[in-house]
């Protein structure tokens, strides 16, 4: 899309090349990143950066530059004394705030203490053919934001710093596992069935093998395919795909990390997450004390426990081991004034219809780390049954400000107990339920040739980095996130 200052920005590469000047060279050596050459001493010399160029301060015998890339910035002083009448006039007239230079000077401070290269010459590096939004104003429309996320970074300091605080927090978790001897796996996205999670599954077909084919909903099963393979201890950074509603916790593609431990129970994983969690808060931010919704939480103090039916009790009165058929328990939710959203909710099963009752009335009330235990078994298809009392599983969430950011639970490993589960998930699928799991006789057969003791967990990189930088949308967690087609 072309417009006045395009073509006006397009003059002037052809006057640069008239130069003899390489508009989009192939490369350009530099001894120092931006954030480096910040906190050199004065009088270093020799120094070669480059960067956009963001800002622009002109005076008739030289002018200050700004240039930025993700982790830092630069002030670069010109004058037409180091440089020259031609270098300085060609600088003026033909470069312009978007455009990328490469510079090399000597370090020194300015009477307002600003760390600034001084140039003794210079190179283009990169024609910018579109202005920059305003940096007063910055770029306020949240579609432009996710539209152009470059746009985003290049202007929106908080949007870089969420973004660097994600690779950090990845890094640390992989650091963590890997000490804690866990082995990096990777499983496959397409999948015939859509197990591992109560989700709606993205469909595709493959041409070559004349079969319709899921996107993984979760790694789980496979995971658990490599523990009866004969490792012990797994993980996986899995890309994985939910064909449900948007909203501002959800992503229909996002991260998960996932992984399992063969001879633990969900009681070791628990301890786990907790120092894996304070371990990330460590590395990503130094710090164990995090400000959410205007309150400081302090992770390294004592968690909250709580099991799902007490949890329930206390905030809607409603006892749902009194009420074994899903039917009674809507018709009682209905009579405690709680009224329940879902485009099918005459078909879910009973543990879908308890896990809406407690995503409505409970859980926006938990903002400090809670674990979250004893899940009924009608919502955990996959989960170990407790052995005291067998409607519910040993099982644990990890909710923090009204977000669920670990999932884990004590695995079922009796096929005979795993078929049964599934063959009653297929019946709700029939019946209308799209959440519920579809039958997986591979998985099945991979259980019959046995299993150990296994504990895993799974988390989302987007909601736990939502999570701990209060951020509003857990769109603003990832680098591009899926929006509509113009």
């Amino acid at each position: 899309m072309r417009n006045e200052q395009t073509t006006l920005r397009t003059e002037k590469i052809e006057t640069l090349q008239s130069q003899g000047v390489s508009v989009y060279p192939d490369r350009y050596t530099t001894s120092h990143e931006l954030f480096e050459a910040s906190s050199l001493e004065d009088g270093t010399p020799s120094v070669r950066v480059a960067g956009r160029i963001i800002a622009i301060r002109q005076f008739p015998k030289l002018c200050f530059i700004t240039i930025s890339d993700i982790q830092g910035k630069l002030q670069l002083l010109l004058t037409k004394d180091e440089v020259g009448e031609q270098a300085f006039n060609n600088f003026i007239h033909l470069f312009d705030i978007g455009d990328f230079i490469g510079a090399e000077g000597n370090m020194y401070s300015t009477r307002t203490n600003e760390k600034t290269l001084r140039i003794e010459q210079y190179a283009l590096l990169g024609k910018a053919l579109h202005t920059l939004p305003d940096k007063w104003h910055g770029l306020s429309n949240i579609d432009t934001r996710y539209r152009q996320r470059y746009l985003d970074l290049i202007m929106t300091e908080e949007t870089q710093n969420r973004m660097l605080v994600r690779s950090k927090l990845v890094s640390a978790v992989r650091r963590f596992l890997e000490d804690q001897n866990f082995s990096e796996v990777e499983t496959p996205v397409l999948q015939h069935t859509s197990s591992g999670a109560l989700a709606r599954p993205f469909r595709t077909y493959h041409n070559s093998l004349d079969t319709e084919l899921n996107l993984r909903i979760a790694p789980e099963t496979y995971l658990k395919r490599l523990i009866v393979g004969g490792f012990t201890k797994v993980f996986e950074f899995a890309k994985c795909f939910r064909n449900e509603g948007m909203s501002p916790q959800h992503l229909q593609e996002f991260t998960m990390v996932e992984g399992y431990a063969a001879y633990w129970n969900y009681e070791d994983t628990m301890a786990l997450m907790r120092e894996m969690i304070l371990y990330v808060l460590k590395q990503t931010f130094n710090t164990t004390v995090i400000t959410i919704q205007g309150q400081e939480i302090d992770f390294s103090s004592e968690w909250n426990v709580i099991s799902f039916r007490d949890l329930i009790l206390k905030d809607t009165g409603i006892d749902i081991d009194l009420f074994p058929d899903e039917k009674d328990l809507y018709e009682e939710t209905k009579r405690k004034n709680i009224y329940l959203e879902h485009e099918n909710i005459e078909t879910l099963g009973r543990g879908n219809l308890i896990d809406l009752l407690y995503k409505k009335m409970c859980r926006p009330q938990l903002i400090k780390p809670t674990f979250l235990i004893q899940h009924p078994i009608d919502l955990s298809p996959l989960a170990r049954a407790n052995d005291e009392n067998k409607a519910i599983t040993d099982r644990f969430q990890l909710v923090v400000n009204g977000a669920e950011i670990i999932n884990a639970y004590s695995e079922l490993v009796d096929p005979v107990e795993q078929r049964r589960r599934l063959e009653a998930q297929a019946i709700l699928k029939n019946s209308g339920d799209v959440e519920a799991m579809e039958m997986d006789e591979d998985y099945l057969l991979a259980m019959e040739y046995g299993m150990p003791p296994i504990s895993g967990w799974g988390f989302g990189i987007e909601r736990l980095l939502m999570v701990l930088t209060d951020s509003e949308t857990i769109k603003d967690c990832v680098l591009f996130p899926l929006t509509k087609k113009m």
